[in-house]
């Protein structure tokens, strides 16, 4: 039987045989480090990707999603819209590793900004918007300007790119936020404007 530490190995002494077998395994986390193990070798393809999407374990989908981020031709949407939350999470942030990404997806991380009930996929959103860059995505992070702190954080630095009256006063609002790391990044993203 291929054991996690087999697949790891295989990854960095060049054994694709034995990190594929790792894909087939009855372990989820053995998957899982086998798709890492591909990946590292150069021989992880699109396709083992999108098959991994549907694994049956949510930590085979997230280690997918993570590793989709050097992807991108890969479309990550079947996992923005998966039931694991942090699967979710990761997958909004590979997006924003892409920096850019098909309009389907562009208006799906804005849905998930704004009304994902786990604030962690909110905030990954948030940030993937910001990376991306789109006007059509700066609503959603003026909107996540007023969520939690982390996600209020990340809001404030996602509107980096972007100009106008409304991120100007959603800056000047967050230099008096309650939270200090809000604050701060507000502080911070004046100072670059010098």
């Amino acid at each position: 039987m291929t054991t996690r530490r087999d697949v790891a190995l295989a990854g960095h002494l060049g054994d694709e045989r034995t990190a594929r077998a790792g894909v087939e395994s009855v372990d989820p986390a053995v998957r899982a480090t086998a798709l890492g193990a591909l990946e590292r070798l150069g021989h992880l393809d699109d396709g083992d990707l999108v098959r991994a999407f549907a694994d049956a374990s949510p930590i085979v989908r997230r280690r997918a999603a993570e590793i989709a981020a050097t992807h991108p031709g890969v479309d990550l949407r079947p996992l923005l819209d998966d039931d694991d939350p942090f699967v979710v999470e990761m997958a909004a942030w590979s997006c924003g590793e892409h920096e850019a990404v098909e309009d389907p997806t562009l208006l799906r991380l804005i849905e998930l900004a704004t009304g994902h009930g786990e604030p962690l996929v909110r905030e990954a959103a948030v940030a993937a918007l910001g990376a991306i860059g789109d006007e059509r995505g700066l609503p959603a992070i003026l909107h996540g300007t007023t969520d939690k702190p982390a996600i209020r954080r990340r809001a404030v630095i996602a509107l980096t790119p972007f100009d106008g009256p409304e991120v100007d006063a959603a800056l000047e609002r967050a230099l008096s936020d309650r939270d200090w790391q809000v604050r701060q990044a507000a502080e911070e993203l004046g100072r670059d404007d010098d």
